[in-house]
C-alpha cells in the first residue's frame, strides 16, 4: 500500500527520544561451588602452614600376656607439615566524574555498579585459580606469589590417563616440576568408583563429585542406577504431566550419597571427589575495597584479597583425571 504524498514519518523526523530499557541484562555465570563450599580461616603470614597426621595401621594380632612388663614403647611418628603460598588477587576500576554525573540507563551510580561487577569477577577468578595447576611461587621483588591449586595436591587417591604424573613436594609445598597431564580417556563409572573407594579406604567420607559440563552429561548417561527415566507429576485440579529425567544429581554409592555437581570454572578434564570437611580457604586480608588517591577527574578503587587454598589432608580428596571432554 502506498504512503500518502507528503506524509511525515519517523524515517525523516528529528528529535525522537531514545527507547532504551532501564535495565541491564547479564547472563554471565556466578556459581562457584568449590570456594563457596570451602571452610574459611585466617592466615598470619604470606606462607600458610598446617600439619597432617595419621594413626598407625590397624593390626589383628594385638594380644598381650597378662601382667606384661613393658621395657619399651611404640615409636611415635611425627606430624607432617605442609604449606601453601598466599596469593594477592585484585580488580581495579576508575570512573570519570562526567560519567557519574550524566543520566544513565540501568544504574544510577556507575561506581557502585562497576564495583559490584568487579566483585563478581574476582570471585570467578578465585574459583578458577583454586582449581588450576598454576606453578607455585614464593614471590619476590618482581614476582607475584602464586598458590598451589588443587590439581597439584591430590596424589594418593588419583586415577590418571597414560603418561600422567603426580606433582612432587618441596618443603611441604607442591611443585609443578613433575606434574604431567595424561592422555585423555572416556568417562566411566568404573574410574569414579575406584577413586571413591580409595578415598574411603584412606578414611574420608566423600560427599561431592565435581565435574565439567561434558562429564556431567556423560555421567548422567553412563552411570548405572537411574532406574526411572520418566516421572508422572499430579497436582490437585490439574491433568497429569510427564517429566523426563535425564540428569544424575545424587549417586548413592556403597559409601554414602554423593552429589554430582557441574562447575563452569574448573578444567573439564578433571573430576574431583571431595570430602568438603578437608579443604578450605585462608585469608591474610579478606576481600576489601580500597579508595585510591584521586589524581584527576575520576574516582578510583582497588578491590583485593590475599588468600590461599588449604588442603587439610590430601588423602581425603580424589581426582579422576584426564577425562575426555569431547567423546
Amino acid at each position: 500500500m502506498a504512503v500518502f504524498t507528503g506524509s511525515y514519518t519517523t524515517h525523516t523526523a528529528i528529535g525522537q527520544r531514545e527507547d532504551l530499557q532501564d535495565a541491564i541484562f547479564d547472563i554471565s555465570p556466578m556459581d562457584t561451588p568449590f570456594i563457596s563450599g570451602a571452610t574459611r580461616g585466617r592466615a598470619k603470614a604470606t606462607t600458610h602452614e598446617w600439619m597432617t597426621d595419621s594413626l598407625a595401621d590397624a593390626t589383628s594380632d594385638n594380644a598381650q600376656i597378662e601382667g606384661q612388663d613393658h621395657t619399651s614403647v611404640s615409636t611415635s611418628a611425627p606430624t607432617v607439615k605442609v604449606a601453601n603460598y598466599l596469593q594477592i588477587s585484585d580488580k581495579t576500576v576508575a570512573v570519570s566524574g562526567t560519567l557519574e554525573a550524566v543520566d544513565k540507563a540501568g544504574r544510577k551510580n556507575e561506581l557502585a555498579y562497576q564495583l559490584a561487577k568487579r566483585g563478581k569477577e574476582l570471585k570467578r577468578d578465585m574459583e578458577s585459580i583454586a582449581l588450576y595447576p598454576n606453578t607455585p611461587n614464593g614471590g619476590g621483588a618482581a614476582q607475584a606469589r602464586i598458590m598451589a591449586g588443587l590439581p597439584l595436591w591430590v596424589v594418593t587417591n588419583d586415577s590418571r590417563g597414560s603418561g600422567g604424573v603426580d606433582s612432587g613436594h618441596t618443603a611441604g609445598i607442591p611443585t609443578i616440576g613433575t606434574f604431567v597431564d595424561g592422555t585423555q580417556r572416556a568417562v566411566t563409572e568404573t574410574l569414579f568408583k575406584a577413586v571413591l573407594k580409595s578415598c574411603w579406604d584412606q578414611g574420608a567420607d566423600p560427599d561431592t563429585f565435581m565435574v565439567g559440563s561434558w562429564v556431567k552429561q556423560i555421567a548422567s548417561n553412563v552411570f548405572a542406577g537411574v532406574a526411572t527415566q520418566n516421572v508422572d507429576i499430579v497436582r490437585a485440579g490439574e491433568a497429569k504431566a510427564g517429566v523426563a529425567v535425564g540428569a544424575l544429581d545424587i549417586y548413592v554409592s556403597d559409601f554414602g550419597a554423593i552429589k554430582i555437581i557441574p562447575n563452569r570454572f574448573q578444567r573439564g578434564r578433571d573430576g574431583w571427589v571431595l570430602d568438603s570437611e578437608y579443604y578450605g580457604l585462608t585469608f591474610l586480608r579478606p576481600m576489601q575495597t580500597i579508595k585510591l588517591a584521586k589524581t584527576g577527574d575520576a574516582e578510583k578503587r582497588l578491590m583485593l584479597c590475599e588468600w590461599s587454598l588449604v588442603v587439610k589432608n590430601e588423602k581425603a580428596l580424589g581426582v579422576v583425571a584426564d577425562l575426555s571432554t569431547t567423546t
